[in-house]
């Protein structure tokens, strides 16, 4: 799983997802890293935790935080092979503590992968962390704080890696008619922080920036979802519903495009390197 360091591949461009927990690549993001892994981008996925507290069945059944962070490690690469991931990362913190952890350290670990593995895009989760989850939002702010610091050549914690500027930020969004056909397949995505129940929050079509087809590569995300049986309480359902429901579901991925250094439209993108293939390409076409 090191390709993405590979020298030979140097002039490849590359795509770091910075997510939580294992299954938020293969949920949230698996037709992206499965359609651009698919194209030859080095494509590379950090995770916060192993998701050691992300059970779901009966508590007496319960193996234990250092059990099921194994066992959903197992799970992510096998999701990993499928989706074409050439790294995975763990910065080794607790499922559930992220939005606690003195943010500097993170902010480090992080600006030295971006250092090292010089991505030309980022993508993460929204600032809502989709549902609410405390450590998709934390990983969200945590993720925008390092990109930027990363460029900062004043930011002298990291001395290994020199400054490096990502070109193009992106935040996962998802729209009304994705979450109807995510809750259909997955049932409620929703938890409770607080005493509030939080729920699934959905991005008006207006404000999605990119929107990825993603229609080839819906079967690959079906089997990459498949590995994390640990999550999948509706498994059987999921099993039974027609090839057309899975094809509205991750046929599209949409995106915000928090920034780029390379282009600027108000057309909604169609790649998440429009800006970045013509310096990456044989020729000065743009390659869309």
């Amino acid at each position: 799983m090191d390709r993405f360091r590979d020298e030979r591949e140097i002039e490849k461009l590359k795509l770091m997802c910075v997510l939580a927990h294992p299954d938020d690549e293969s949920l949230g993001m698996g037709g992206t890293l499965a359609k651009y892994a698919s194209e030859g981008v080095c494509t590379c996925l950090v995770t916060a935790t192993r998701g050691e507290r992300g059970w779901i069945g009966s508590e007496t059944d319960y193996p234990g935080p250092e059990a099921l962070g194994r066992l959903r490690t197992a799970e992510l690469a096998a999701a990993a092979r499928i989706l074409g991931l050439q790294q995975i990362i763990f910065l080794g913190y607790r499922d559930g503590e992220l939005a606690q952890v003195e943010p500097t350290k993170v902010v480090e670990q992080l600006v030295a992968h971006l250092r090292k593995l010089h991505p030309d895009v980022v993508i993460t989760f929204d600032p809502f962390g989709a549902y609410g989850h405390p450590d998709h939002i934390a990983i969200s702010q945590l993720t925008t704080a390092a990109v930027i610091t990363a460029a900062d050549p004043n930011y002298g914690h990291i001395e290994a890696w020199s400054a490096h500027r990502v070109s193009k930020l992106y935040y996962r969004v998802v729209t009304r008619t994705e979450a109807i056909a995510y809750q259909v397949a997955l049932g409620e995505l929703a938890m409770e922080v607080n005493g509030v129940k939080r729920h699934l929050v959905t991005w008006p079509d207006w404000a999605v920036t990119a929107k990825i087809d993603t229609s080839a590569y819906w079967q690959q995300v079906c089997q990459a979802v498949a590995c994390h049986r640990s999550q999948l309480l509706n498994y059987k359902t999921m099993q039974i519903l027609p090839d057309d429901h899975y094809r509205r579901l991750w046929g599209s991925q949409t995106y915000y495009r928090i920034f780029s250094l390379v282009n600027g439209s108000d057309q909604v993108e169609n790649d998440l390197f429009t800006g970045l293939r013509k310096s990456h390409s044989g020729s000065g076409d743009e390659l869309i």
